[in-house]
């Protein structure tokens, strides 16, 4: 039997939403153990004088819980 802790976090990127969402992925790997699920829940832009600067990726990711 396992158990999953599940976290959310927000990837950026300059490019696209897809690279926002790997970064946060690969950034939670580092950190994290055992990556099993990716949800991209949310997109959005950061807007500077009417002009796109960033993608955001609002991510969750699961991982499995050790006690």
């Amino acid at each position: 039997m396992s158990v999953y802790k599940i976290v959310e976090l927000v990837g950026t990127s300059e490019t696209s939403w897809e690279e926002a969402a790997k970064s946060a992925v690969e950034r939670a790997s580092k950190s994290l153990r055992d990556l099993r699920v990716a949800e991209v829940t949310t997109l959005d832009m950061k807007v500077e004088n009417g002009k796109v600067t960033a993608y955001r990726a609002r991510v969750k990711v699961s991982f499995k819980f050790d006690s």
